[in-house]
């Protein structure tokens, strides 16, 4: 049985016992090194007035283009898509239940849970590789989880009382439908169905990243699980850094599966691996890589984040140059075009530049 816990800012012994030796470990160190490293990576040194534009424009097309029922219809739909937006509604720190997009984000939020399937918490979207949106879907409640109220959140609503749930039970299903996937599948890991036998490290990624959100929310994650998960990305790392897609199967050296790598490794407490220096090398040594076609958001998101975790300065100028790229892909109405819909395209571009504002529980270092 899943038990969730309540959330505080420290959520467990371990993560407290961290917080304090890191507090520690900064007391013992030069005061200006401290006040120049631990705070700007902390906090930055302010929101670029470009970021902050390119943001705004996203929310207002997001919000004035969500359906009633809390979903977008343009390209690929589904839980996964709808998640995405929820994160990139909270990412800048409005408040989720008395801002300008608090509707929205209940809106979002009430279709996930209510169209998540009851008995085996599976949360699906159109198309091909279904547990994509599973896994953004939980990583999303997982964000949602403790800072959205649950007695707003079904408040005018009416969708009926059997299809509702809190937040926690609906990741707490969630959570449940991975684990259960995780125990039937020959890697430990996922791929695009919850019965699949075999895995990939795009699937794995995704849904590895919403089982460590959760987590990170309160959720009691066996430890077990994780470790499956972390241990085929290290059977899939390449002495060179780079990632194959499934085990002995490469599908080229790109830097989005890298990337990804780099992530859940950082997340998932395995940065003292030989693996996790060898994939961070290998996206710091391709960050200018101009990155075009059907995953261009995709990668953006990862790479983001993944830098951001091995090499800060890297990051910096990284996300400097992808500011400016951004500036001049967003459209008048303020989306971003993608293959998989404008929806898509313009919620991971906020979530790109979302380590601007430093506020996302899941992601900090």
């Amino acid at each position: 049985m899943i038990k969730h816990i309540e959330k505080y800012r420290f959520t467990d012994f371990n993560t407290f016992f961290i917080g304090i030796l890191s507090f520690l470990i900064i007391c013992m160190l030069p005061i200006e090194f401290a006040k120049a490293q631990d705070a700007t990576l902390r906090f930055g040194t302010g929101v670029p007035p470009a970021v902050r534009s390119i943001n705004d424009r996203c929310l207002r097309y997001l919000a004035t283009t969500q359906s009633e029922d809390g979903s977008w219809k343009s390209g690929q739909a589904g839980a996964g898509i709808i998640g995405i937006c929820v994160m990139a509604f909270m990412a800048s720190g409005e408040d989720p239940d008395y801002g300008p997009y608090a509707e929205n984000i209940r809106r979002s939020l009430r279709n996930i849970i209510s169209t998540q399937n009851s008995k085996t918490g599976y949360m699906q979207g159109s198309g091909h590789g279904s547990m994509y949106h599973h896994g953004f879907a939980t990583l999303a409640l997982s964000e949602a989880y403790g800072v959205v109220s649950d007695d707003l959140l079904w408040k005018d609503s009416n969708i009926p009382e059997n299809r509702r749930r809190t937040i926690g039970e609906s990741l707490e299903l969630a959570v449940r439908c991975v684990l259960t996937a995780q125990e039937k599948n020959l890697w430990g890991a996922w791929r695009y169905s919850p019965s699949a036998r075999d895995a990939d490290t795009t699937v794995a990624g995704t849904v590895l990243m919403g089982v460590l959100g959760a987590r990170n929310a309160g959720i009691e994650i066996p430890n077990e699980a994780v470790n499956k998960a972390l241990n085929f990305f290290q059977t899939c790392t390449m002495r060179d850094g780079s990632v194959s897609y499934t085990p002995g199967r490469s599908h080229g050296g790109g830097v989005t599966r890298a990337a990804i790598a780099v992530l859940v490794y950082s997340i998932g407490k395995r940065k003292d691996t030989p693996e996790y220096k060898s994939t961070s090398e290998f996206i710091v040594r391709r960050k200018d890589y101009s990155v075009q076609g059907s995953y261009q958001f995709y990668t953006l998101y990862y790479m983001a984040q993944a830098l951001f975790q091995c090499d800060f300065k890297a990051w910096q100028s990284w996300n400097q140059r992808t500011i400016e790229k951004l500036q001049q892909m967003q459209q008048a109405d303020g989306s971003f075009n993608s293959s998989y819909g404008k929806a898509f395209g313009t919620g991971m571009a906020v979530l790109t530049l979302a380590l601007n504002y430093r506020l996302l529980p899941i992601y900090e270092r």
